[in-house]
């Protein structure tokens, strides 16, 4: 069986992860973001941890605003059937998936994209310890600025 190649738009699929790593990462989501799942069918669809209001978050129009406001070093996105992620180091407006999460990988929020775009979601969460986090890579980025910056100089 051919495998089909994701798409993600801006930007590219950077690394692939591992079936065993897609498990750990879905994992840390589900830990993250659905400590409180009783009586919403995960399996189905993790995103409905949001859409049977079982942790706080934004949809629709608000969800994508706040989506466009929040930044990262690389980006994960994960498929909601938990076999496939990857990072990209751009925002994902697009992907070739159906239903899909993005987040930094400290998972300090995170986007839900549905099928059911425009009824139910898209989704946006910030994290319990988002400040925290969200300092984490904010100074990721900065780090990496001053590397390209220093890369320019010549510097090694």
């Amino acid at each position: 069986m051919r495998r089909t190649a994701m798409q993600v738009s801006p930007g590219a699929v950077q690394r692939q992860y591992a079936t065993d790593e897609v498990t750990r990462i879905a994992a840390g989501w589900l830990d993250a973001y659905g400590q409180d799942s009783q009586g919403v069918n995960t399996e189905a669809f993790m995103w409905h941890i949001f859409s049977g209001a079982r942790y706080p978050s934004q949809s629709g129009a608000a969800a994508k605003s706040q989506y466009l406001q929040h930044v990262a070093h690389e980006y994960v996105v994960l498929s909601n059937d938990r076999k496939i992620a990857f990072t990209t180091n751009l925002r994902p407006e697009t992907c070739s998936l159906s239903d899909y999460y993005v987040f930094p990988l400290n998972l300090a929020w995170t986007m839900a994209f549905t099928h059911e775009d425009g009824w139910l979601g898209p989704y946006f969460a910030l994290h319990r310890d988002f400040e925290k986090l969200n300092q984490e890579n904010l100074a990721k980025i900065r780090k990496a600025v001053e590397a390209e910056n220093a890369r320019l100089k010549g510097w090694r």
